[in-house]
């Protein structure tokens, strides 16, 4: 049985699936006393299923990266592998030099879903012209974005290419729920998967006492529910950072908590989606 048959997936636009819950490594290989510990967690994630791992240049000055090559030393096939590349690093030139960086320092051949970290100042045409040819060389498989709001996706699309887009991804979680109002809908009807970064909005939103309610009720934890909350649903997968083993085999068990309509209810009216927000980037 292989990884991907052991967890619960989403949909890229290509029809390849992808494990709904993956990791993240924001805020890792900063601290060089933690890293034992990041490695052996990254590590029992893949044991776990949660095979999609999320890197970028920018994270740790390139340390993350680093660090998610050695975790997946000897099961680069295991892993759906996602990195990023700057906005001013996005030229043709540039994103095609910081691909090569990025491979450097995962030690892998080819990146399976390679994102602009954020809109900047490079015209998108530039850089979907150094996707494509990434791809077209085999040093990544697909391209998509992260940080766009629904106003950026239209007019990625519409240009020469922007339909390759594989995936854009946001913050999203229950503090923070402004791509409820467009940008969720439109991914969803044009088949553009979201992947969620800060999922539990780096563990603030597990201090909410409707979270511990019914996290109590369904004796599972409040990090457990709001994944759940998110997992739930379509097209919509979720990145949760985690140095420790303990809290990956925590996020793993949000796969098995079902939310009632009533749950779902109540989180509704403690986490109200009230307005559209600006989206953040990182």
């Amino acid at each position: 049985m292989t990884v991907m048959e052991t967890t619960r997936t989403i949909v890229l636009p290509s029809g390849e699936h992808i494990p709904m819950l993956g990791q993240g490594t924001w805020h890792m290989a900063e601290n060089p006393l933690n890293r034992t510990n990041e490695i052996n967690a990254l590590r029992l994630g893949i044991d776990l299923g949660m095979s999609l791992i999320d890197t970028a240049e920018m994270y740790a000055d390139g340390g993350a990266e680093r660090l998610v090559g050695e975790a997946i030393k000897g099961r680069r096939d295991e892993v759906f592998l996602v990195s990023k590349v700057l906005p001013q690093n996005a030229t043709r030139h540039g994103t095609m030099a910081a691909c090569d960086r990025s491979l450097a320092r995962l030690g892998v051949h080819k990146i399976d879903l390679y994102l602009l970290h954020w809109r900047g100042l490079i015209p998108l045409e530039e850089t979907i012209d150094a996707f494509e040819t990434l791809v077209g060389k085999g040093k990544i498989r697909y391209w998509g974005v992260s940080n766009f709001d629904v106003s950026d996706m239209r007019e990625l699309v519409d240009l020469p290419n922007g339909t390759n887009v594989a995936a854009d991804q946001v913050l999203y979680n229950l503090e923070r729920r402004g791509i409820e109002f467009d940008l969720l809908p439109w991914c969803q009807r044009s088949g553009v998967p979201v992947m969620a970064y800060s999922p539990i909005e780096q563990g603030r939103v597990m201090r909410h006492v409707t979270l511990k309610t019914i996290a109590a009720r369904l004796g599972a934890t409040p990090a457990q529910v709001a994944l759940a909350w998110l997992l739930r649903q379509d097209g919509v997968c979720a990145i949760p950072q985690s140095g420790k083993s303990e809290h990956v085999r925590e996020n793993r068990g949000a796969l098995d908590v079902r939310l009632t309509p009533q749950d779902l209810a109540v989180l509704d009216e403690a986490f109200p989606p009230d307005r559209k927000q600006p989206l953040a980037s990182h």
